[in-house]
Protein backbone atom coordinates (compact mmCIF):
# COMPACT_ATOMS: atom_id res chain seq x y z
CA UNK A 1 0.00 0.00 0.00
CA UNK A 2 1.50 3.61 -0.72
CA UNK A 3 1.03 6.17 1.63
CA UNK A 4 1.57 9.68 1.03
CA UNK A 5 1.74 12.71 3.38
CA UNK A 6 1.64 16.80 2.29
CA UNK A 7 0.84 19.90 3.87
CA UNK A 8 -2.17 22.09 3.33
CA UNK A 9 -1.22 25.80 3.91
CA UNK A 10 -3.85 28.64 4.43
CA UNK A 11 -3.61 32.38 5.20
CA UNK A 12 -6.41 34.47 6.78
CA UNK A 13 -7.35 37.35 4.48
CA UNK A 14 -9.63 39.23 6.50
CA UNK A 15 -12.36 36.96 7.98
CA UNK A 16 -11.70 34.37 5.08
CA UNK A 17 -9.46 31.56 4.79
CA UNK A 18 -7.14 31.36 1.28
CA UNK A 19 -6.17 27.70 0.49
CA UNK A 20 -2.50 27.37 -1.44
CA UNK A 21 -3.11 24.45 -3.57
CA UNK A 22 -0.65 23.24 -6.73
CA UNK A 23 -1.69 21.95 -9.99
CA UNK A 24 0.53 18.82 -11.73
CA UNK A 25 3.07 19.19 -14.03
CA UNK A 26 3.66 17.38 -17.34
CA UNK A 27 1.59 16.73 -20.13
CA UNK A 28 -0.93 14.49 -18.86
CA UNK A 29 -2.70 17.28 -16.50
CA UNK A 30 -1.96 20.03 -19.12
CA UNK A 31 -5.42 20.76 -20.23
CA UNK A 32 -6.92 19.50 -16.69
CA UNK A 33 -8.38 22.35 -14.17
CA UNK A 34 -11.20 21.25 -12.01
CA UNK A 35 -10.73 18.31 -9.74
CA UNK A 36 -6.77 18.34 -10.68
CA UNK A 37 -5.40 20.37 -7.90
CA UNK A 38 -3.78 19.14 -4.68
CA UNK A 39 -2.03 19.93 -1.55
CA UNK A 40 1.59 19.50 -2.43
CA UNK A 41 2.41 16.05 -0.99
CA UNK A 42 4.36 12.67 -1.87
CA UNK A 43 5.11 9.24 -0.92
CA UNK A 44 6.46 8.58 2.47
CA UNK A 45 10.23 6.81 2.62
CA UNK A 46 10.25 3.67 4.33
CA UNK A 47 10.59 4.42 8.24
CA UNK A 48 10.14 8.05 7.91
CA UNK A 49 7.81 10.15 10.04
CA UNK A 50 4.91 11.25 8.29
CA UNK A 51 5.10 14.62 8.96
CA UNK A 52 8.72 15.05 7.96
CA UNK A 53 7.78 13.33 4.67
CA UNK A 54 5.03 16.34 4.04
CA UNK A 55 7.47 19.25 4.98
CA UNK A 56 9.98 17.51 2.83
CA UNK A 57 7.91 17.42 0.04
CA UNK A 58 6.29 20.43 0.51
CA UNK A 59 10.07 21.93 -0.26
CA UNK A 60 10.63 19.72 -3.33
CA UNK A 61 7.71 20.34 -4.89
CA UNK A 62 7.62 24.47 -4.41
CA UNK A 63 10.80 25.40 -2.90
CA UNK A 64 9.04 27.16 -0.20
CA UNK A 65 10.14 25.41 4.05
CA UNK A 66 7.11 25.20 5.82
CA UNK A 67 6.96 25.78 9.49
CA UNK A 68 4.76 24.62 12.26
CA UNK A 69 3.04 24.85 14.27
CA UNK A 70 1.31 22.12 11.91
CA UNK A 71 -2.79 20.99 12.44
CA UNK A 72 -3.21 17.41 12.12
CA UNK A 73 -5.39 16.65 9.42
CA UNK A 74 -5.86 13.02 9.66
CA UNK A 75 -5.90 10.96 6.65
CA UNK A 76 -7.73 10.04 3.62
CA UNK A 77 -8.03 6.52 1.86
CA UNK A 78 -8.18 6.62 -2.26
CA UNK A 79 -10.16 4.46 -4.44
CA UNK A 80 -7.15 2.59 -5.20
CA UNK A 81 -6.33 2.14 -1.43
CA UNK A 82 -3.45 4.69 -1.59
CA UNK A 83 -3.22 6.69 1.77
CA UNK A 84 -2.93 10.17 1.79
CA UNK A 85 -1.88 12.14 5.88
CA UNK A 86 -1.86 15.43 5.64
CA UNK A 87 -1.42 18.26 8.15
CA UNK A 88 -2.42 22.10 8.02
CA UNK A 89 -0.31 25.23 8.61
CA UNK A 90 -0.74 28.97 8.45
CA UNK A 91 1.91 30.45 6.03
CA UNK A 92 2.36 32.89 2.70
CA UNK A 93 4.45 32.50 0.10
CA UNK A 94 4.31 34.39 -3.51
CA UNK A 95 3.44 31.81 -5.72
CA UNK A 96 5.00 33.59 -8.60
CA UNK A 97 8.54 31.98 -6.56
CA UNK A 98 7.39 28.13 -7.30
CA UNK A 99 10.04 26.41 -8.26
CA UNK A 100 9.60 22.94 -8.18
CA UNK A 101 12.06 19.68 -9.12
CA UNK A 102 11.20 17.94 -12.12
CA UNK A 103 10.96 14.26 -13.84
CA UNK A 104 11.20 12.68 -17.16
CA UNK A 105 9.27 10.81 -19.59
CA UNK A 106 9.64 9.94 -23.04
CA UNK A 107 7.44 12.35 -25.02
CA UNK A 108 5.54 12.27 -27.07
CA UNK A 109 5.05 8.78 -26.64
CA UNK A 110 6.80 5.84 -28.22
CA UNK A 111 9.55 8.50 -29.71
CA UNK A 112 12.18 7.49 -27.81
CA UNK A 113 13.16 11.13 -26.50
CA UNK A 114 12.85 12.08 -22.86
CA UNK A 115 11.66 15.21 -21.96
CA UNK A 116 11.74 16.97 -18.67
CA UNK A 117 8.33 18.18 -16.59
CA UNK A 118 8.07 20.23 -13.36
CA UNK A 119 6.64 18.41 -10.82
CA UNK A 120 4.56 20.97 -10.24
CA UNK A 121 3.55 23.53 -13.13
CA UNK A 122 1.42 26.16 -11.32
CA UNK A 123 0.74 27.23 -7.33
CA UNK A 124 -1.98 29.43 -6.28
CA UNK A 125 -4.36 30.69 -3.52
CA UNK A 126 -7.51 30.04 -3.64
CA UNK A 127 -10.70 30.57 -1.70
CA UNK A 128 -12.45 28.32 0.29
CA UNK A 129 -15.28 27.75 -2.02
CA UNK A 130 -12.68 27.53 -5.41
CA UNK A 131 -10.43 25.18 -3.19
CA UNK A 132 -13.65 22.79 -2.90
CA UNK A 133 -14.14 23.04 -6.64
CA UNK A 134 -10.03 22.34 -8.03
CA UNK A 135 -8.89 19.97 -5.49
CA UNK A 136 -9.01 16.41 -6.33
CA UNK A 137 -12.21 15.35 -4.83
CA UNK A 138 -10.41 12.53 -2.61
CA UNK A 139 -8.76 15.47 -0.65
CA UNK A 140 -11.71 17.77 -0.04
CA UNK A 141 -11.74 16.18 3.57
CA UNK A 142 -9.04 17.90 3.98
CA UNK A 143 -10.57 21.33 3.79
CA UNK A 144 -13.40 19.93 6.09
CA UNK A 145 -10.92 19.52 8.42
CA UNK A 146 -9.33 22.44 8.59
CA UNK A 147 -12.26 24.99 8.41
CA UNK A 148 -14.10 23.07 11.25
CA UNK A 149 -11.21 23.49 13.54
CA UNK A 150 -10.21 26.83 12.46
CA UNK A 151 -13.87 27.51 13.08
CA UNK A 152 -13.75 25.80 16.53
CA UNK A 153 -10.21 28.15 17.50
CA UNK A 154 -12.41 31.62 16.42
CA UNK A 155 -15.29 30.71 18.49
Amino acid sequence: MQVSAGLLMFRKNGNNLELFLVHPGGPFWAKKDLGAWSIPKGLVDENEDKLAAAQREFTEETSFVASGPFIDLGMVRLKSGKVIHAWAFEGDYDPSELRSNTFAIEWPPRSKRMKEFPEIDQARFFSVAEARQRINQSQVPFIDRLIRIVTAENS
